[in-house]
């Protein structure tokens, strides 16, 4: 059974085209033209992933990925004419996966999608259970706990802590931690790995401002504390 894309995007010729590509590499497509369509239709067909623009009528983008964020962790890909850098880690900071900026090739937007959906179902995982401190990852159920409790990660969160939690005491740049988590890296993407270990310390650590697992290496990346 095909995997079902939500298209949320005002520019109906746009939509058209998206929906040709990703239906010629084997995706059902599902669409919407403006934020209150994109929740109606997000709750009804259940997608495995949302391809969402950020500017968008009657309920913009960002209000669209925090109304997902509130129940659900599928994958969401932004796609943003704006230029403005607030506005992309915002959007990461809500939980998006990835953003692509528009103009782009639809074929990017096909390798994207390809590449979230492929972490999410955890492909390479062997059933690898990880393990520091409070923080427990199982990979093949591809799950999280922290102090005990159960935490809801998006699938680029999960590859990214379990990159840096498969090599303790490792100091990634925030270029390899994209190339891991995306399996390219993308020129001037590399910051917004800064949005998604900001999420992660807000759902696994104590005190984020402090953070105990998740630590910066100043003028070289992020690394996992092999101190625990």
């Amino acid at each position: 059974m095909s995997k079902k894309i939500l298209v949320v995007e005002d520019e109906k010729k746009l939509v058209k085209i998206l929906q040709g590509y990703l239906e010629q590499a084997g995706y059902s497509v599902v669409t919407a033209y403006d934020g209150q369509q994109a929740m109606t239709a997000f709750r009804h067909e259940k997608p495995a992933l949302v391809l969402l623009d950020l500017n968008l009528p009657l309920m913009d983008g960002l209000d669209v990925c925090r109304a997902i964020r509130k129940t659900s962790s599928v994958p969401v890909i932004m796609l943003t004419a704006r230029s403005e850098e607030a506005d992309r880690l915002i959007g990461l900071e809500l939980g998006a996966d990835d953003y692509i900026v528009k103009p782009f090739s639809p074929r990017e937007v096909v390798a994207r999608v390809r590449a979230v959906l492929r972490r999410t179902e955890g492909e390479g995982q062997h059933g690898e259970t990880l393990a520091a401190g409070e923080v427990t990852v199982d990979l093949m159920k591809h799950t999280v706990t922290a102090s005990g409790q159960a935490v809801d990660l998006t699938p680029t969160e999960f590859d990214l802590l379990a990159i840096m939690m498969q090599n303790p005491g490792r100091a990634f740049t925030r270029l390899q931690l994209l190339d891991g988590v995306q399996g390219e890296a993308y020129d001037g993407y590399e910051r917004t790995i800064d949005a998604h270990v900001k999420n992660l310390r807000q759902k696994i650590e104590r005190d984020p401002k402090n953070p105990h697992y998740i630590l910066t290496v100043f003028g070289v990346g992020y690394k996992f504390s092999e101190e625990l």
